[in-house]
């Protein structure tokens, strides 16, 4: 992942001025994102936290809640912008596999994994969560699986019954899932799922 770190990194800033601010995200997701934290029982990471605006928002609102991203400039603008909210460096491999955590967001940020990877990530998350913690995600949606050029670096985009038995193989039990697309994007798709 060397590659996508290094590709934010040096497109940070121009991240955070288009897509670091909850102004720039679409209300559905803000609804369900919160509506989401505010169900979870114990401590939450918000997985590729970038700017830090969903782990702030999601923090706002009384979530137990900590950022954590392998990009050292999101993680250095994120502390300076929100100096109440807990964020650290790092990734989807440095999740505590001890069954702590009531909640994984992982809010587009597991896209860029080659699907030979996404099997062991998702692993990660559900080794790190407890019985009956929920995992949110994120990710962009297409008929096929297939990878695409994203704004940053290479990116996939998948099917949704591909993608939930990628999260039920995990071990998790898939509980919800939508898709929208807005005028001129790519189709959104989000996927909660629960630890049994």
């Amino acid at each position: 992942m060397d590659e996508v770190r290094q590709a934010y990194a040096a497109r940070a800033d121009e991240y955070i001025a288009k897509l670091g601010s909850m102004e720039a995200m679409a209300a559905t997701d803000r609804d369900l994102i919160a509506e989401w934290g505010l169900g979870i029982a114990g401590p939450v990471v918000d997985l590729g936290a970038g700017p830090g605006h969903w782990t702030a928002h999601l923090h706002g609102r009384g979530v137990e809640i900590a950022g954590i991203d392998p990009v050292a400039e999101f993680v250095a603008h994120a502390r300076r912008r929100f100096p109440g909210v807990d964020f650290h460096a790092g990734g989807v491999v440095d999740l505590a596999p001890d069954g702590n955590l009531g909640g994984i967001l992982a809010w587009y940020s597991l896209i860029h994994l080659p699907p030979d990877q996404l099997d062991a990530a998702l692993l990660h998350c559900f080794r790190a969560l407890r019985s009956g913690g929920s995992l949110l995600l994120g990710h962009f949606v297409a008929d096929g699986l297939r990878p695409f050029d994203h704004a940053v670096v290479t990116a996939y985009a998948w099917p949704l019954p591909w993608i939930a038995q990628r999260v039920g193989e995990a071990g998790f039990q898939v509980v919800e899932q939508h898709t929208r697309q807005g005028p001129g994007s790519r189709r959104h798709g989000d996927l909660a799922a629960v630890r049994p």
